[in-house]
């Protein structure tokens, strides 16, 4: 499965697509992502990268937990691009989850090193503190970012304020949606509003609208708004979007989450 995206904000544009390529190792599986994500500012500044490797341990016993580790090239166009490398958990490592990298210039000097941990925090100095003798080189480090800080009380899942917030309906939104976005799942909504019996009857539902729907795609099938650019070889959004959600026109979506009767099909 291949996944794209496309985003837009004040100033910038973010898009890629991502596949992975896995590998299954008995008591765990290491998940290689395959695609270039791209971030645009409205200056003309881009930034390309690739993730790295993840891998998720104690399959069958134990303390399930995941590991990134590799290292993240992030080449800009103009004046910086950035190493990061993800240091590989060990059995006996004590400090984990690890990130150290450098951001350099075009001519490959040092503009700044970073220092941090990819669940925690990220921070930089100015210059290059590799060669630089005793002491603390970090010890005026300024902070990039922070992880927040969980809720004062766990929710069920041990969802974060951000998570819970990615399936809320807010007034007026509802009405601009596809009827393909997630946010419309009824086993879902279901879900989040204590109706376990009825959660259960929707996912029953919309799994047997999905093998419906499996059988369509093998007739053949294209993304509503990407398109798989041949030089790059990655898909790109061909627009359509914005504008349909402008004027609530969704005719060219199908209405995945609806009923169907026995003898219906999603033509």
């Amino acid at each position: 499965m291949i996944v794209a995206c496309h985003c837009e904000g004040k100033g910038w544009k973010f898009w890629g697509d991502s596949n992975l390529k896995s590998k299954f190792w008995g008591r765990s599986i290491q998940l290689d992502p395959v695609g270039v994500l791209t971030l645009e500012f409205d200056d003309g500044e881009v930034f390309q990268w690739n993730k790295v490797t993840t891998s998720i341990y104690n399959l069958i016993l134990g303390k399930l937990y995941c590991d990134h580790y590799g290292t993240m090239r992030i080449q800009g166009n103009k004046n910086y691009s950035c190493k990061l490398k993800f240091k590989e958990q060990s059995i006996i490592e004590r400090n984990p989850h690890q990130v150290q990298g450098v951001v350099q210039d075009r001519s490959g000097k040092t503009a700044a090193t970073l220092i941090g941990k990819w669940d925690e925090s990220m921070h930089f100095v100015n210059g290059d503190c590799s060669g630089k003798g005793k002491g603390d080189p970090f010890s005026d480090a300024h902070l990039l970012w922070r992880r927040s800080k969980p809720p004062k009380f766990p929710t069920r899942y041990n969802l974060s304020r951000f998570a819970i917030t990615l399936n809320e309906l807010t007034s007026g939104l509802k009405e601009k949606l596809p009827p393909t976005d997630s946010r419309l799942r009824p086993d879902q909504r279901c879900l989040e509003n204590g109706e376990y019996e009825m959660a259960n009857a929707e996912k029953l539902r919309l799994e047997q609208r999905q093998r419906q729907a499996r059988k369509m795609q093998e007739r053949g099938w294209k993304p509503q708004w990407f398109a798989k650019d041949k030089a790059s070889d990655t898909f790109v959004y061909t627009g359509g979007y914005w504008e349909a959600r402008e004027h609530a026109k969704w005719d060219s979506c199908p209405d995945i989450f609806g009923q169907f009767s026995s003898d219906q099909t999603l033509d």
